[in-house]
């Protein structure tokens, strides 16, 4: 479906008041989208998809990946979890992956920035190189 410039400027007005203090206020997006379901004003619908699309992305962006080649243990944990609150915030979700693959070091994911500080990423690198 595709929706109109208005229905997308509405819904990134709707988002925006939404937040405090730059993150997602819950209970705000809870009460628009119900009084949007109620009174159902011109293109509710595309208004609703493109609200839904800018809290998936929104979530996204909190959502932080770590793959290691092995497990890491506690302390490792915590001082790539204390740097990585500190670059973004306390809002964070963290996942961690184990991925054989990797042969050393991490690769980390936070929304749409990849670091890749792994063995097998060095070696792609260098192989692109040649």
């Amino acid at each position: 479906m595709k929706i109109s410039k208005v229905a997308a400027s509405t819904a990134r007005r709707i988002f925006r008041l939404c937040q405090t203090d730059g993150r997602l206020d819950e209970e705000r997006l809870a009460k628009a989208v119900r009084q949007l379901a109620t009174e159902k004003p011109r293109d509710y619908r595309g208004i609703l998809g493109a609200l839904k699309r800018l809290v998936r992305l929104e979530l996204e962006s909190r959502r932080v990946i770590i793959e290691s080649a092995d497990t890491l243990d506690e302390a490792t944990q915590q001082r790539v979890t204390a740097g990585l609150i500190a670059k973004y915030g306390n809002q964070l979700t963290f996942e961690y992956r184990v991925n054989p693959e990797l042969l050393g070091g991490l690769k980390v994911r936070v929304g749409s920035d990849v670091w890749d500080g792994s063995v097998k990423g060095r070696l792609d690198r260098l192989a692109q190189a040649f």
